[in-house]
């Protein structure tokens, strides 16, 4: 597996990590525990290293099961996780409000640490960017814990040009996780350049379009109401049978590479930049094995050339999220 460096400082992973969420929330039905288990192990015997989770997954049951599955593979592997909510305490679901002030961050963090069995959290991000709280004193509570050894590195989630700048100032951030492929775009108006000029890293979640981009996703599929999907507008059987066009393309460009369409969705954002670490999420051993086998597919400059001509003609049609799931974000 190849590696990539990650900000200013040491933190190195693999080009490719695994996004844990949907193995706890989002996506339900959810596997059973073991079988959660034993992917993330799978991974990290496949040379992943990198794998990311959220107190708020769950909450709280998606850091247990990575701190389980992965301490026999700690000194191995770069575990990220979130803070940024109210969230009972007692684990159960209810409204989500942002909380990022210090002494929340600091419980968090805490919190953390015990479920993931760690002394350390390898990357900790924002997740969401707290209206309520300066920037900045978000970024010198991280800080703190960063001189105590609770943290070794601080990241941020979906947060604008201005307020990274701000957050950078009073602490290097090392990544920022936001929602980047070839089906979501906007990253490259501000963000990319951006990350460029302050040396920050970045990492893509929903590298494939929540599943659309494998081309497993038509307009005939249907979903739970438990699975997120089923409120995206995006994912409406219209938008769907729109969309088809993108999926269309990555099938044929795979057809000669021998690849999948969701190989080379993922090829295409590792061929954007050098520090880009996509995460893509997945509850099944040979999906996490299609996905890992992206790393190994090169796309030439005509390769890249041929998908950008292609994509510019293609309208993507639907909103990424529900407008009040759009509105927590600082983009």
């Amino acid at each position: 597996m190849q590696k990539r460096k990650l900000g200013s400082g040491n933190l190195e992973v693999s080009a490719l990590g695994l996004g844990c969420m949907g193995m706890t929330f989002s996506y339900a039905p959810f596997p059973s525990k073991e079988t959660s288990v034993a992917l993330l192990r799978a991974a990290a015997e496949r040379g992943v290293t990198f794998f990311d989770t959220a107190e708020v997954y769950g909450p709280f049951n998606n850091e247990e099961l990575v701190g389980e599955a992965l301490q026999s593979y700690r000194d191995q592997v770069v575990i990220a996780t979130k803070f940024g909510f109210d969230i009972n305490p007692d684990g159960s679901r209810g409204p989500l409000p942002t909380n990022s002030r210090p002494e929340h961050i600091r419980q968090a963090v805490e919190g953390s640490l015990k479920r993931l069995r760690t002394e350390v959290i390898d990357l900790l991000y924002q997740h969401r960017v707290d209206p309520e709280v300066p920037i900045e004193d978000v970024a010198g509570a991280v800080k703190d814990l960063i001189r105590e050894g609770k943290v070794k590195h601080f990241g941020m989630s979906e947060a604008g040009v201005q307020t990274i700048r701000r957050a950078h100032a009073v602490q290097p951030v090392a990544a920022l996780q936001s929602e980047y492929s070839l089906w979501y775009r906007k990253p490259e108006e501000e963000i990319i350049p951006a990350l460029e000029e302050l040396g920050i890293g970045f990492v893509p979640f929903s590298p494939l379009g929540k599943g659309f981009l494998t081309g497993k996703i038509d307009e005939t599929a249907t979903f739970e109401k438990t699975d997120i999907r089923s409120s995206i507008p995006r994912f409406t059987p219209d938008a769907r049978k729109a969309n088809q066009a993108l999926v269309d393309l990555l099938g044929e460009i795979g057809k000669a590479k021998g690849a999948t369409p969701a190989q080379i969705a993922l090829a295409w954002l590792l061929a954007q930049k050098p520090w880009i670490a996509p995460i893509p999420g997945t509850t099944k051993l040979h999906r996490l094995e299609e996905n890992i086998g992206a790393v190994s597919v090169e796309l030439s400059k005509s390769d890249l050339e041929q998908i950008e001509s292609a994509a510019s003609k293609i309208q993507i049609e639907g909103a990424r999220y529900p407008e009040h799931i759009e509105k927590m974000t600082g983009l």
